[in-house]
């Protein structure tokens, strides 16, 4: 089992030089965290142990966690050790089809080609539901989905790609969709990456500017309460572990 010495450093994992932790890493630093932020894809190792931090949190990128490429096989090894001292992890998109794969289970494109690309609704199980509120429209960027592996609870769905967020053991937690967004990332986005929104079931740039102005400030009330509900997970996993 890991410390139970609490510390306030979140270690944040992402995949490209100029990526940040958007909108997470803003609600983080105003909560009064420090941000340990390492790159695996520029050399950036990640630590042996959680006990130097209170959690952390793989984002999304472009590739695929069936690339094999040195870092994300790094990556994939390396969530074995949140999961194994219940350290509460959070895995975005690509980070949350990691953990799958750290699990062993299967991260496939849409069997018929399609990606989801803009606003899409999900809809909470009733273990999701249990948690609080979940948006109705949820920011997607992704052209493979996971399924839900051995161990793992499924905690929402969706219409395209049926699986849409997960939950393992007390503290960790996987999600396709990107809360983190901010404008200023989906303007980044529909630029570099505009190829992709010509794929079966994207949607056009206009409608994520328009999505985004009705559909984010209920996404933002979600994230608010999630980071706290994952937060306090670490401490709750302890006190059920001793009853």
């Amino acid at each position: 089992m890991r410390s139970t010495i609490q510390t306030e450093t979140i270690l944040i994992v992402l995949h490209q030089e100029t990526s940040t932790p958007g909108r997470i890493g803003q609600i983080l630093a105003a909560r009064g965290y420090a941000l340990d932020i390492r790159r695996p894809v520029l050399g950036d190792p990640l630590p042996e142990t959680m006990d130097g931090h209170a959690g952390a949190i793989i984002f999304g990128g472009p590739m695929s966690a069936n690339d094999d490429l040195d870092y994300i096989r790094r990556e994939i090894d390396w969530i074995n050790i949140p999961l194994k001292e219940q350290a509460p992890f959070l895995g975005i998109c690509l980070g949350a089809q990691q953990m799958v794969r750290t699990l062993g289970g299967k991260v496939e494109p849409h069997r018929d080609g399609c990606a989801e690309v803009g606003y899409y609704p999900i809809y909470p199980t009733p273990e999701g539901r249990s948690l609080g509120p979940w948006p109705h429209m949820v920011y997607q960027w992704h052209r493979e989905g996971f399924e839900v592996p051995r161990g793992a609870r499924l905690l929402a769905t969706g219409d395209m790609f049926r699986n849409q967020a997960i939950a393992v053991g007390p503290c960790a937690y996987g999600i396709q969709f990107h809360a983190e967004l901010t404008l200023a990332m989906m303007h980044r986005w529909t630029v570099r990456g505009a190829e992709r929104l010509a794929m079966p079931g994207a949607q056009a740039r206009a409608r994520h500017f328009e999505g985004r102005s009705v559909y984010d400030p209920e996404i933002r009330r979600w994230l608010e309460n999630f980071l706290s509900l994952w937060l306090d997970s670490d401490a709750r996993g302890r006190r059920e572990a001793a009853e």
